[in-house]
């Protein structure tokens, strides 16, 4: 059974998990799904109720920041119960497209070589770790949602708002995976 759980579920099992997540969510109580709004209700329980932003009744919220709670926990259990102790199988033509950016250790799930403490005081780990992430919650708010929720559960509901949302993401993704990380890697 350990065996089973260790390795990535296909497709065809874990899609439909997530999709029947949606209407259980909806037939449950009306919920919306969505893991980058767990933070502002976090701010809001944590920050003063002067900043207008944050003012708004976050208990109503409470629900979500259990399912967060639970992610986190879960990821938690699994890397510590469930971790594969092989190293990370990349294909050879990557491998070697990797090796000309110095990339070559994939004994951790991210490379080491990029992804480490001391990386992330230089000019690559700066960029790609603090100016990224800054991106990417910059984005999520400006496209009012993250990938879960307007991929899984905007799409579900046919809101055309998230159809362009993740057409942007999945736009936005090729040209990073194709044109800005390989700038930043040979950094």
């Amino acid at each position: 059974m350990l065996e089973f759980l260790r390795n990535p579920w296909p497709w065809y099992v874990a899609g439909p998990l997530i999709g029947l997540t949606i209407p259980a969510l909806l037939l449950v109580g009306n919920k919306s799904f969505g893991i980058s709004s767990s933070l502002r209700h976090i701010c809001a329980a944590c920050l003063p109720a002067n900043i207008p932003f944050f003012h708004y009744n976050w208990r109503k919220e409470l629900w979500n920041l259990f399912f967060v709670a639970g992610i986190l926990v879960g990821a938690v259990l699994a890397t510590a119960l469930l971790a594969n102790p092989d190293p990370v199988v990349v294909h050879p033509n990557l491998a070697a497209d990797l090796a000309q950016y110095g990339i070559t250790d994939f004994s951790k799930l991210m490379p080491i070589q990029v992804v480490n403490w001391s990386s992330l005081f230089t000019l690559r780990g700066f960029l790609m770790i603090i100016v990224g992430g800054f991106l990417i919650g910059f984005g999520t708010r400006y496209a009012g949602g993250c990938t879960s929720g307007h991929a899984i559960m905007g799409l579900s509901t046919l809101q055309w708002p998230s159809l362009v949302a993740t057409c942007c993401f999945m736009l936005a993704g090729i040209l990073m995976a194709n044109f800005v990380l390989p700038f930043l890697l040979a950094l």
